[in-house]
């Protein structure tokens, strides 16, 4: 475990390419040290379908590097990605919208927001995403399907008319081999919008709004 005093100095190895926004250089500030201490405390004790670090270090990257603002998530757990995502939400000047259905793990999460100091950016919502994501006003343009697998598609359909052109519709658990899955035909609906460029970052798959 870091010590309390050498922090700030490892934020730059904890987080590659920390930290930047637009390419300019920031100072580390309280809330880094808050995340980074927090994270290395509960390195290992993530469960609950929550993401792997490297995971939440893409989602991080991917808000930060489009500067996005207005976030979605979809499957909160027990607040490992709504935790990265929020850090960097923090950089941008953004909120973090997420939704669980699980009031036990809604609760552990609201639990970690506090404690990692992330949740004067985190909206987290108590409720059934079938139902709440199709009205959602947005926009949004940043978004993380984390959820029930079968419903991926449906989320995607509820999302992409609401992300900005230009935002960044992610998700978990998604492959590009081609095989069918537990997220059914979603990769092949995701590939076959003319509007969106699909790449992978660790084992989460973005996919950009182009028009």
């Amino acid at each position: 475990m870091f010590r309390t005093l050498a922090v700030l100095a490892a934020l730059a190895l904890i987080v590659p390419g920390f930290p930047t926004v637009a390419g300019q250089s920031e100072k580390p500030g309280p809330v880094d040290a808050s995340v980074t201490r927090f994270l290395e405390q509960h390195r290992y004790s993530w469960r609950d379908l929550n993401v792997s670090e490297a995971d939440g270090q893409a989602l991080y990257d991917t808000v930060l590097k489009g500067g996005y603002k207005r976030a979605l998530e979809i499957g909160t757990s027990t607040g490992h990605s709504g935790i990265w995502i929020a850090w960097a939400l923090s950089k941008t000047g953004g909120k973090l919208v997420t939704i669980d259905i699980d009031e036990d793990r809604y609760r552990e999460a609201l639990a970690n927001f506090k404690a990692a100091g992330v949740a004067p950016w985190v909206d987290a919502r108590l409720g059934d995403a079938h139902d709440l994501v199709p009205r959602l006003d947005g926009p949004f343009d940043f978004v993380f399907i984390d959820a029930d697998k079968e419903w991926y598609t449906n989320y995607a359909k509820a999302v992409l008319p609401k992300l900005a052109v230009g935002g960044a519709l992610t998700a978990h658990n998604v492959s590009p081999s081609g095989r069918r899955q537990m997220t059914g035909d979603f990769y092949e609906w995701i590939k076959a919008q003319p509007n969106l460029e699909t790449s992978f970052s660790a084992g989460v798959m973005v996919s950009r709004k182009t028009k």
